[in-house]
């Protein structure tokens, strides 16, 4: 089972519920944040697997790097570099929005989504990753995190109509811990020694756990 894969399916799921009957052969899907491209492949491979319905991703990135990766593992998607800011892109024009574990900007998404488009954003639940947290954070008198405040201001924004949470543990080996370790923004700021540390833990599993929020676009 890969890391993401759980998550992946919840979300297809999500978007196939909220567009069967929109009576549409055509379902744009933008994932506004979206890094190196294989949530968006994933997802739109899914459900273009089991309907007949078209499901046109488009990808953007602030990170010239991660677009330049997608562009080159994708060709059936529309890639750019674009800032959540100002996002190159008319009025309503799409029927999803993805915000996967990334920055929000829920002004660009109400401008950009149809008035009967789903927005889904994801977000680490407390149990994200706990093995590494309770090393990294030891005694540094850091909170716990909570996605409570994450959620509330979603709904300020968007008519939230959906909540769930998925946890689940992935096996893992100490090259692909390490790996996770150097790519998890958790690790940014941690001292080396606690680190490896973590490394010579011997830990063999780790906690996934993330809370999936759909919304609408509220009434005017």
């Amino acid at each position: 089972m890969g890391f993401f894969e759980p998550m992946i399916g919840r979300i297809s799921g999500l978007i196939s519920d909220n567009t069967r009957d929109l009576n549409r052969d055509h379902i744009r899907v933008l994932d506004a944040g979206c890094g190196e491209g294989s949530h968006l492949v994933q997802i739109t491979d899914d459900l273009s697997a089991k309907t007949d319905i078209r499901f046109q991703g488009v990808g953007t990135d602030i990170s010239k790097a991660g677009i330049k990766i997608a562009s080159k593992n994708n060709s059936d998607i529309i890639w750019c570099v674009a800032d959540l800011a100002s996002l190159p892109f008319a009025n309503k024009r799409f029927d999803v929005v993805l915000n996967i574990l990334s920055p929000a900007n829920y002004r660009e998404f109400n401008r950009i989504i149809k008035d009967d488009g789903l927005l889904i954003k994801v977000v680490p639940g407390n149990c994200y990753l706990k093995e590494l947290r309770s090393v990294f954070y030891h005694g540094t008198g850091r909170k716990p995190y909570s996605s409570d405040r994450v959620v509330e201001y979603f709904g300020s924004n968007f008519k939230i109509i959906d909540i769930q949470r998925i946890e689940y543990h992935i096996e893992i080996d100490g090259g692909n811990l390490e790996h996770l370790i150097r790519m998890t923004p958790l690790s940014w700021g941690v001292p080396a020694d606690r680190i490896r540390k973590v490394l010579d833990m011997g830990i063999d599993s780790v906690s996934v756990d993330f809370t999936i929020v759909s919304g609408k676009r509220k009434a005017v």
